[in-house]
C-alpha cells in the first residue's frame, strides 16, 4: 500500500468532483529563501482557487506522499533544511526509508498519476543541458512527459537549456508540444524565441480535449502545454542571452555538475540580473496555475 494522503482540501475536491491541479514543491525548497518561498506558494494556491480549481502541492514528508500540503505543513517545509530534491529515480527510496523531498517535474507528475490528478503547473521543465553530447546530462522530465500521462503547463523548457536539443527529444519521444496562444515556443523569461512550437493551440478547451484523444487513443504520456511569460514581466531573450552565457561559464570554471547545475544557473542568473529573473519567474508560475486552472475545469466538463 502507497503510503499517500490528501489535504483536507484535496480530499474535499476529489469527493465533490471539482478541478484540481498539481503543484510542485522544489519551487519552496530549492527555488527561493524564506519566507518569499512560502509567499510565493500560497500565492499561486490562491491563483488557482480564484480561478475556480483546487491546489495540490506535492511533497514526501518523513516517507508519506502528500497530495496537497497544510498551511503549517508548507510552512515548516519552507524552513526545513536538507530537503532531498526527488525524481523518478529516488521518490520510491525517500519514501521507503522515511525521507523528507521536494518533488521535481518528474516526481510531481508520478505523485498526479497516483491521485488521479491530470494537470500539473510549474515554471519550466528541465530538459537537455548544453554540452549533454559529452556529459550526457538530460532531465527525468522528459523521460517522464513520454511516459505519464499528464499535462504540464510550463513557460516552456528553462531557457538555460539547450532548448532544440529539448524539443528534438521530446519530439522522438512522442511528446506533444503546444504554444498556447502564438507559434513561437516561449523562452522562459522571454515569451518569444527562434524555435517554433510543433503545435499552437488557443484555448484551454483544445488542450482538455487532446489530452482526453489522448487517453481514448491509448497513447503513453502527457502534453508540455508552453505558455508564454506574460508581457509586462517578460525579460526579452536578446537581453537574456549573454546573461545566460555568463552563468554557464561561471558554472564551468567552477566545476559544478549533476542536480546542482540548474541551481547554481538560477542563483547566478539572478545575480546578473540583479533580481529581475525572479520576479520574471514568479509572475511565470502565477500566469501557468491560472492557465492550468482552466484546462483542469475544462477536462472536468469532458469526464
Amino acid at each position: 500500500m502507497i503510503p499517500l494522503v490528501y489535504s483536507a482540501e484535496v480530499a474535499k475536491a476529489r469527493t465533490d468532483g471539482a478541478a484540481i491541479v498539481a503543484l510542485e514543491s522544489t519551487i519552496i525548497t530549492h527555488g527561493m529563501p524564506y519566507p518569499q518561498n512560502v509567499e510565493v506558494a500560497r500565492q499561486v494556491e490562491v491563483d488557482i482557487r480564484a480561478a475556480g480549481a483546487v491546489p495540490a502541492t506535492m511533497a514526501v514528508i518523513n516517507g508519506t506522499l502528500h497530495v496537497g500540503l497544510e498551511d503549517d505543513q508548507l510552512t515548516a517545509l519552507a524552513q526545513t533544511k536538507g530537503v532531498a530534491k526527488l525524481s523518478r529515480a529516488d521518490m520510491a527510496a525517500c519514501m521507503a526509508t522515511g525521507g523528507t523531498g521536494a518533488t521535481t517535474v518528474a516526481a510531481t507528475m508520478i505523485a498526479a498519476r497516483l491521485a488521479g490528478i491530470a494537470v500539473f503547473a510549474t515554471g519550466g521543465i528541465g530538459g537537455v543541458h548544453k554540452g549533454a553530447e559529452d556529459s550526457f546530462d538530460i532531465s527525468a522530465d522528459l523521460m517522464e512527459l513520454a511516459q505519464t500521462a499528464v499535462t504540464v503547463v510550463a513557460a516552456g523548457a528553462k531557457a538555460i537549456l539547450d532548448v532544440d536539443k529539448t524539443l528534438e527529444v521530446l519530439e522522438t519521444q512522442g511528446v506533444p508540444v503546444i504554444a498556447y496562444g502564438q507559434d513561437a515556443f516561449p523562452a522562459f523569461w522571454s515569451r518569444g524565441s527562434k524555435l517554433k512550437a510543433p503545435l499552437r493551440m488557443d484555448d484551454a478547451a483544445a488542450i482538455a480535449a487532446g489530452h482526453m484523444m489522448r487517453a481514448r487513443l491509448g497513447l503513453p504520456g502527457g502534453q508540455l502545454v508552453a505558455n508564454p511569460i506574460p508581457v509586462a514581466a517578460e525579460i526579452p531573450a536578446e537581453e537574456m542571452a549573454p546573461i545566460i552565457a555568463t552563468a554557464q561559464a561561471d558554472a564551468t570554471r567552477a566545476g559544478i555538475t549533476g542536480k546542482a547545475v540548474t541551481p547554481y544557473l538560477l542563483q547566478r542568473i539572478f545575480e546578473l540580473t540583479k533580481g529581475r529573473s525572479l520576479e520574471a519567474n514568479i509572475a511565470l508560475v502565477r500566469n501557468n496555475a491560472q492557465l492550468a486552472a482552466q484546462i483542469a475545469r475544462e477536462l472536468r466538463k469532458l469526464a
